[in-house]
Formats: C-alpha cells, structure tokens, sequence
C-alpha cells in the first residue's frame, strides 16, 4: 500500500494540476485519474469513480469538485480546501491578467484581428459541446423533444434558465414515474472496473474518521458556509451598497453557480441573460471574446465568470477612473469566489453522506431530463453567439463564416484540440485583418 502523502506533496500536486488541468472537464478528469490512481495510487479506481458519480449530479464544475473531493478524503477539510483553491487559483490570475490586457489594448489592430478570427471558432465550439452532450445524454425521441422544448423556450420566448432547469425536472419527475425506462441513462463513467493494484484509499478501505456521516455534521458544516457567504456578502452590501455591483455580483453568481447542471456551456446562457442583457456588465462580443480566453487558460471553464466580473469592474469604474485594474480585479474576484463558494460546501458537508452509500449513488429522472434540456440550451447559445459573429451588421460577415465552417469540420470531423483550433483560427484572424477586399 502507497504512504500516506505529506500535506505539502499534495499541495504541490493540487498546484501542478492548476496549471497543466487544459482540456476541459473530462481532460482534467483524465489528469487527476491518470496521476492519482494510476500512478500514485492514493485512491483505488472505485473510490474515485464513486466521488466523480456523486460530482456529476450536482451543479457546478465537476473536475473542481472532485479534486476537492479527493483532497478532502485525504487530509481534512483544510485538504480539501487547498484542492480546490490550488485547482482553480492558475486560471483565476491568469484570466485576470488576459482579461486586463483585452481591455487595456483589445483596440489594437493585431489584438482585434486575432479576436475576430476565435470568435468564429468559439461559435464551432460551443456547436461541438451541443453535440458531444447530446450524443450522450438524448437516448430516445422523448429526450430529444425536452431538448427541443427547452431550445425554443429560451431561443423564441427568451425564458429563463431557472424555469427551463425546474420545468425539464417536473417532466423528468413525472416521466420517471410513467414511463421510468426512458430516462435511465447510463454513465460513461460508471463501467469501468479496472484494477491498478494497492491504493491508499482502496475499495474495501474503511471510511476514515472524519468522512463519517451524521447530519449534525452536515447541518453543522452547510451552516458554516452558507454563513460565509452571507457574510462576505454583507461586507460587501455595506461597502458599495446592496445595489451595487460587486453586491449584485455576489448575489448573481451565487444563482448561477446554483444553476450550472451540465456544466460551463449550459450555464452560460443564463450568465448572458443576467451580464449581458439584464446588468449590462458587458456585451455580447465581449461575452464571446471571454469564452475564447477562457478555452485557451488552464481549470475550470466556469472560470469565464472571471472575466465577466473583470469587465464589468473595469467598464462601470466601481473605484474610479484611475483603478480600473483594481476595479477588475476586484470584480473579477468576487465573481470567481461566489461561483467556487457552493461547489465546497457540497463536497465537504455531503462528502460524508455520500461515503456512507457507497453504490447507490446514479442519475435520476428528474436530473436526466435536465441533462436533455441542457442540450437545447447550449444550441441556443451557439445560435446566439452566430448571430453576434456572422451577422454582426445584419447582413452576413463572410470572413468569419468561412473561418467558422471550417472550424466546425476541424472539431467534428477530424477531432482538433481545442487550443490548437483556437491558435489556428487566431493566426487566420490575424492575417485577414491585413488583407483588404
């Protein structure tokens, strides 16, 4: 059996992983699979594939919440905080400092050009996860009306993400009832039974002390971090005014984190409705080009939320016009700390209760109908998102539907990564910029 890793090794890993975790969640998944279980052997392949299940059914980034997980089972609450704060800090000031320079010199001709040639490719993207999610989640024509349902209602009726969520589980509960084989999906995740040898944590390793469940513990820890975020909220009301905008941030993505069943692309609609449209934190093409730096930095892609409170820092000069970094910095973090905040609190109070039931952890009706409107969701996203970059003036740009088009044959035809497609189209972007029709 592996020793016992000293607190410092897995923070220098937890580290590491911050930096190198590109890919998206299922590449971050892989990465921590391939290191922890395969290699350093601190958890067995079950007791890993049981923490991710239970990762996978709850809102928020699954990879994050995993690692918190993990860290968690291995030395504590502090263990687990370290995680997730270590997992995500290298995305955090890496988008602060892209997001500083898109604002501090995006007006430059190559800067603009290299952004007008992603935004096509972050179309194509955003297209690729629709289909990726779909392919997986719509296994009959039930599901795929939920989907269709759930397109229409946000895309034509411009419904809110919250309603679309409840509405899709109310079918799925009702569904479930009628007609239960049709929403039994089965996860990708939950097949494998491989064996790797000796693990720290292994299948029959008994549950330590500290993830032992009783629910004054669940109770005491939920309270805990529902307080903090209560009062880091309040701090916030009392310093710039409950209608403020770091206090508007606080509270608006503390709902979105609530509400990210799916993952980043499912969420994002909901995030546009609120910056882009309701706030006016941002606008749309700056909502495109954050999604563009967010594919090409490491963590989790919810991490756009980040440049979101960046932008909206900076453009509505919370500290006056000579700290707009400051003001960016400052949205960008109490985006980034609202939307982390709940992930924790899940993981380290429900960590114990899910020990406890160890197999029996699946999707329910109710969570694989939302699974389908996620799909309907995310192509509306896409459709949005086209409609800013191909017809920007109202008549077709054919520059960036050219770049687009084969963008799209690139991710789903020959499979391109993600970074080297949004290089490829960068350097188009650049070179049309300099060539004049």
């Amino acid at each position: 059996m592996p020793p016992t890793p000293a607190f410092r090794t897995a923070l220098r890993y937890w580290l590491k992983l911050g930096f190198i975790s590109f890919g998206g969640p299922a590449g971050q998944i892989a990465m921590m699979h391939a290191e922890l279980v395969e290699r350093r052997r601190w958890i067995s392949e079950q007791r890993f594939l049981h923490a991710l299940n239970y990762c996978m059914l709850l809102p928020g980034p699954e990879a994050t919440q995993l690692a918190v997980y993990i860290g968690w089972l291995l030395h504590r609450t502090r263990g687990g905080i370290a995680a997730g704060l270590l997992f995500v800090l290298p995305s955090l000031l890496l988008l602060i400092g892209l997001s500083w320079i898109y604002m501090a010199y995006g007006h430059v001709p190559a800067i603009a050009g290299v952004m007008n040639g992603i935004k096509p490719a972050v179309v194509a993207i955003v297209l690729g996860a629709a289909w990726r999610i779909g392919s997986r989640t719509i296994r009959n024509p039930l599901l795929a009306a939920i989907a269709v349902a759930a397109f229409v209602a946000i895309a034509v009726f411009g419904q809110p993400f919250p309603l679309i969520v409840l509405g899709a589980a109310l079918a799925g509960l009702v569904g479930g009832r009628l007609r239960p084989a049709l929403f039994q999906l089965g996860g990708a995740h939950t097949a494998a039974n491989k064996s790797y040898g000796p693990a720290l944590i292994d299948d029959d390793t008994p549950t330590p002390p500290h993830a032992r469940f009783s629910w004054p513990g669940l109770a005491r820890v939920a309270l805990a971090g529902c307080g903090l975020g209560l009062a880091a909220w309040l701090v916030l009301a009392a310093m710039v005014g409950p209608s403020g905008a770091l206090a508007q941030m606080g509270w608006f993505f503390t709902k979105a984190a609530l509400m990210s069943f799916g993952g980043a692309y499912a969420v994002l609609p909901y995030v546009v409705q609120g910056a882009v449209e309701h706030y006016g934190w941002l606008s749309a093409g700056q909502m495109i080009d954050g999604l563009a730096l967010g594919e090409t930095t490491p963590g989790p892609l919810i991490m756009i939320v980040a440049f979101v409170g960046f932008v909206g820092g900076w453009t509505h000069a919370l500290f006056g016009p000579e700290a707009l970094f400051a003001a960016g910095a400052a949205g960008a973090a109490v985006a980034a700390a609202f939307t982390f905040l709940p992930s924790f609190i899940f993981i380290l109070a429900g960590g114990p209760l899910v020990e406890s039931t160890r197999g029996n952890i699946r999707m329910t009706a109710p969570l694989s109908a939302i699974s389908a409107a996620v799909v309907g969701v995310i192509a509306s996203l896409a459709v949005f998102f086209g409609s800013q970059v191909f017809f920007a003036d109202g008549s077709p740009q054919w520059q960036p539907i050219a770049i687009g088009v084969a963008a799209g044959i690139a991710l789903l035809r020959y499979k391109a990564g993600t970074i080297r497609l949004i290089l490829a189209c960068a350097l188009a972007g650049l070179v049309l910029s300099y060539w004049h029709v």
